[in-house]
């Protein structure tokens, strides 16, 4: 059994297939046993691949794009969600996003994932970073729901299901995020491809494990056991689960393949682009881009 040590950017939502895989026996059929180390930003699970602390990340690819553009070895192997399972949430007194300007918003990186899609939504409602509103680092989705609880930040992006429940608890639901941004490279399968190359086997295994757990989670006869993972594992319980479930099907959230589409990654490249990430770098950035893996793991589907 080949061990795969995997730093998370994050358990939330996005982290189901692997639960699923570990419980269903996905991996373990698949000969691989999978370590997870959460990490408290996205940022560090990227670093911790990179310095070979780890051997996959999951986590958004911008920090493997800069890396990839810059000659080292990060590659993105496979998506892991290409929709963003995410809601602007504001304290109440803010009613619409204009009125965010000169408001201080919660994110997890300033250079990855969760500020850049914030950029994005309020770009389009004349809003502008950094001249119109700040940014705190305050971590991921459960610290930035405990930071607008406390009052030090006034709005974050939030995932399914603390959008719920903070619209429950009577902070102001500001808008969808897919409603902006269709579709994206939100959180993806990264590895350095000195390893990857050398561990082929086990990295094929590990993706194969996902695609099938993606298809358990997309059976409605699985729902009752499914239910009950998301409540003791993210915490989606009662109404929340059911909620969460039925948003993640609605927004097509995991690819049944884990494959990126052209027009997601590009999607990701162009908001890096609008933060400041020079256009030559761009240029190069499907440099980063490894599907062979996850051709293999799907049976040689593209």
């Amino acid at each position: 059994m080949t061990r795969i040590r995997v730093a998370a950017g994050g358990i939330g939502f996005n982290f189901l297939p692997v639960y699923v895989a570990e419980r269903q026996g996905l991996f373990a059929k698949n000969g691989i046993e999978v370590e997870t180390t959460l990490l408290p930003t996205v940022d560090r699970a990227t670093a911790a691949v990179r310095e070979g602390a780890r051997d996959v990340a999951i986590t958004p690819p911008e920090g493997a794009i800069r890396d990839a553009v810059g000659g080292g070895n990060l590659r993105v192997i496979a998506a892991n969600v290409n929709r963003l399972p995410l809601s602007l949430i504001a304290h109440p007194r803010f009613e619409r996003i204009e009125d965010l300007k000169g408001a201080v918003l919660g994110t997890s990186s300033l250079t990855e994932g969760t500020a850049l899609y914030t950029m994005e939504v309020l770009r389009r409602h004349g809003l502008n970073y950094p001249g119109d509103y700040t940014f705190d680092v305050v971590g991921l989705h459960p610290a930035r729901w405990k930071a607008l609880q406390e009052g030090t930040i006034d709005a974050a992006v939030q995932l399914i299901p603390l959008n719920f429940i903070a619209e429950d608890a009577g902070f102001r639901n500001l808008g969808e995020v897919t409603d902006y941004i269709p579709e994206i490279a939100f959180t993806t399968i990264i590895v350095d491809n000195r390893w990857a190359g050398k561990n082929r086997a086990a990295v094929v295994a590990f993706l194969r494990g996902l695609i099938e757990a993606t298809a358990w989670m997309d059976n409605g006869a699985n729902d009752a056991s499914l239910l009950s993972l998301m409540a003791e594992v993210i915490h989606a319980d009662g109404k929340y689960g059911r909620q969460s479930l039925d948003y993640m099907r609605e927004k097509r959230v995991f690819p049944p393949d884990l494959s990126i589409p052209k027009r997601a990654f590009a999607k990701t490249v162009e908001l890096m682009q609008k933060a400041g990430f020079p256009a030559e770098d761009a240029a190069r950035a499907t440099a980063v881009l490894d599907d062979s893996y996850r051709q293999e793991a799907a049976g040689g589907t593209g």
